[in-house]
């Protein structure tokens, strides 16, 4: 623990010379070259953003179908994406009469980052994630009671959702995407990883990250890569992005991030009972990044949830190869319509 702390403390000097990035958020994106049509911005696509007290601006992005919607969709992405990732996803849930909305994360994406260090995946607290979802449902969405709302969590998204539904956000259902419920690739032993997250954190050094870590790199790996997805076009999308983006890069989290994500994993676990919403969890049965046993537990531990593994299936659903990626997309639009028949249903 000391050698770590002699660590952190050499480490900031270097931090002060290193590159230093803009916190503001940003909006107006830059299209890769030679980017197929499908991972363009839908049509009519458009920025906002939303605030909720002192908390740090959050992007989020819309697009509608051409005809009367018959749903929407509230997206909550995972660490490391953009909306930008799920342009695929939103033009083919707008086909089928959705209205797709895209919440980035705080501190990611085109979010106003709370890191010096733009590319550093930094946060202090998940909180402000769950109170934006929240607001963005209440404030901004503002369901009227005829179409039904499902919020779909990513990755980490979908530990962000789940915890903003135990704290009463309403909507009509949920899909949890590759729900990151605990973390299978770390850089140290878990709670060697923990303890020391929470001392940098104490010790206000919780924007720097481990040692070993790696920056947004131009000739880093991309998602595929990465193992998140095994289609090589889809999963060179989002480093196309930030490839051509510098505001939207992502490296790698910082000491703050695992410590503010083991908390709300704590807080979440111990509330699973106020989740009382129809529950989807879709993975795949290939995924590296998050133990199926974490999955399943919580799943179970859920009033009305149902879990479905996807064959050959990694990390980053929405990414991948036609085979999973088409039966993932057909149970998120299912999730979708089952939510309009409850709602129907009701008296």
């Amino acid at each position: 623990m000391r050698r770590f702390a002699l660590v952190l403390l050499l480490a900031l000097p270097l931090f002060a010379c290193g590159e230093q990035g803009g916190r503001a958020p940003f909006a107006d994106t830059r299209t890769p070259p030679g980017l197929e049509r499908r991972f363009l911005p839908p049509p009519g696509w458009a920025w906002g953003y939303v605030q909720v007290g002192e908390d740090a601006i959050q992007r989020y992005g819309v697009s509608a179908p051409r005809g009367a919607p018959t749903g929407q969709i509230l997206i909550l992405t995972d660490y490391g994406e953009g909306a930008e990732t799920w342009f695929e996803t939103a033009r083919d849930l707008n086909a089928q009469g959705v209205v797709v909305w895209i919440l980035e994360r705080q501190g990611q994406g085109g979010s106003e980052r709370l890191a010096g260090k733009r590319d550093r995946g930094h946060v202090v607290s998940y909180a402000p994630d769950v109170t934006a979802a929240k607001a963005m449902v209440k404030v901004v969405i503002r369901p009227d009671g005829r179409l039904p709302l499902t919020v779909l969590g990513q990755g980490q998204g979908g530990l962000v959702a789940l915890r903003a539904v135990e704290e009463g956000l309403m909507a009509d259902a949920l899909v949890l995407s590759s729900p990151t419920f605990d973390l299978g690739q770390l850089p140290a032993p878990k709670d060697k990883l923990i303890r020391i997250a929470r001392v940098a954190r104490r010790a206000n050094l919780s924007f720097l990250a481990w040692p070993t870590a790696a920056d947004w790199r131009r000739d880093g790996p991309d998602d595929r890569a990465l193992g998140l997805t095994g289609d090589p076009t889809r999963g060179a999308v989002n480093h196309a992005w930030q490839t051509a983006n510098p505001d939207l890069r992502m490296g790698a989290p910082s000491l703050g991030q695992y410590a503010a994500y083991y908390d709300v994993l704590d807080a979440t676990a111990r509330d699973l009972g106020r989740a009382r919403i129809p529950t989807v969890l879709l993975a795949g049965d290939a995924d590296p990044t998050t133990p199926a046993s974490a999955q399943t537990s919580v799943c179970k531990a859920m009033a009305d949830c149902r879990e479905t593994r996807l064959l050959g299936g990694r990390h980053a659903l929405h990414l991948e190869r036609d085979s999973v990626r088409a039966p993932w997309l057909a149970a998120v639009a299912a999730a979708i319509k089952a939510a309009g028949g409850q709602k129907a249903a009701k008296p």
